[in-house]
């Protein structure tokens, strides 16, 4: 390859690099050998791709034999709500808020729903059928990046059935579950959250939440039902599974709120000094929560406040008003503070608030 490229350009592809170097440890080594001989008389350029993450983290190690011979080291993240959107098309916004909550934004599930059929029809297909797409893959996921044994999966269905706290989850494991979820939080699988007003390096305050929407649906919903659909009961099981997704949604459907106030902050709409959006929330013993808030300057002021429900329509002032009552809560809040409130289809009553639609998150 390299003696076919010295005089015009030419891109070698490596897929799911971890699967060849498992038959074959000294890919990496035989790489940079040939590398090292080639690289300054020729045109080739080497992608090395993998599904992996810490196997291909680990290539990147001081000791490892591509150490210091990689130009860009790139993680290619899951779509976004609204890059989501335009793989599906042929879906009202409402219906393409749905289809990411469940299988979040990786392009390969996305293709999987068929657009010209209903939610029941892709869910008996995908979810309700033995060897279905949806129904295996969550096996595939954890066989592929399941770290940790065992114990990362008593973790991960922990969190999955709301079990956030790291207490909460050591009394389901009955052990320490500390480097587990480190080694999860690394892998992507899981994601630690902090109060949006607290320094993450020094608070003690976090929970944890599996990361990927399709993992948080197979392992939260899906997987419960998986031996019984493997044994054919499918069709009896597709009602209750419909019936479970507006629970599922809730959590999907705050992260997209949060996630478009972070686009309409990173275009100068919400002010020109945003430096974080997340959620809030304070002890159990005096609990608050609100789904986003948007803080801004050195001072880290609180300038927007918001709420998102999974429900078709809701009333702004109603919300508003508790949006008010919970920023007492808060450690420091701009005295002209704005309120964002979300719905699935629509805000009534919004004319002093910012109102977010499944039309604004997933417009294509």
């Amino acid at each position: 390859m390299a003696a076919v490229a010295t005089e015009r350009p030419l891109l070698l592809v490596l897929d799911e690099l971890p699967a060849l170097t498992e038959t074959s440890p000294e890919l990496p080594s035989l790489i940079r050998a040939a590398w090292d001989r080639f690289r300054s008389r020729t045109k080739l350029k080497l992608l090395l791709c993998g599904s992996a993450v810490r196997t291909m983290e680990a290539m990147q190690e001081e000791r490892a034999p591509l150490y210091g011979r990689l130009d860009l080291a790139l993680l290619l993240h899951p779509f976004h709500p609204h890059e989501a959107a335009q793989m599906l098309p042929g879906l009202r916004p409402a219906r393409r808020a749905l289809v990411w909550g469940l299988v979040g934004g990786m392009p390969l599930y996305l293709q999987w729903w068929d657009q010209n059929a209903s939610t029941r029809a892709n869910l008996a297909r995908l979810a309700c059928t033995p060897g279905g797409q949806l129904l295996t893959e969550g096996q595939l996921v954890l066989a592929t990046e399941g770290e940790g044994g065992e114990l990362a999966r008593q973790v991960l269905y922990a969190i999955a059935a709301g079990r956030t706290k790291f207490n909460e989850i050591e009394q389901v494991v009955r052990a320490d579950p500390g480097r587990t979820l480190d080694r999860l939080v690394a892998l992507r699988l899981v994601e630690r959250v902090v109060p949006v007003t607290e320094d993450p390096r020094r608070t003690r305050r976090r929970i944890y939440r599996i990361a990927d929407n399709f993992l948080a649906f197979w392992l939260g919903v899906l997987d419960r039902y998986r031996p019984e659909i493997e044994r054919g009961l499918g069709e009896s099981i597709l009602p209750v599974l419909l019936d479970s997704l507006d629970d599922h949604m809730g959590g999907p459907w705050e992260e997209a709120f949060r996630d478009h106030l972070r686009r309409l902050a990173s275009s100068g709409e919400l002010g020109s000094d945003i430096v974080a959006i997340g959620p809030f929330w304070t002890s159990a013993s005096d609990p608050t929560e609100i789904d986003a808030v948007a803080l801004a300057g050195r001072k880290r002021e609180a300038v927007l406040l918001g709420e998102a429900k999974w429900a078709k329509r809701v009333s702004a002032p109603q919300l508003r008003a508790e949006l008010e009552r919970k920023a007492g809560a808060m450690p420091r809040v701009a005295r002209e503070a704005r309120y964002a409130i979300g719905a699935r289809e629509r805000v009534d009553d919004a004319t002093e608030v910012l109102a977010i639609t499944a039309d604004d998150i997933f417009d294509a």
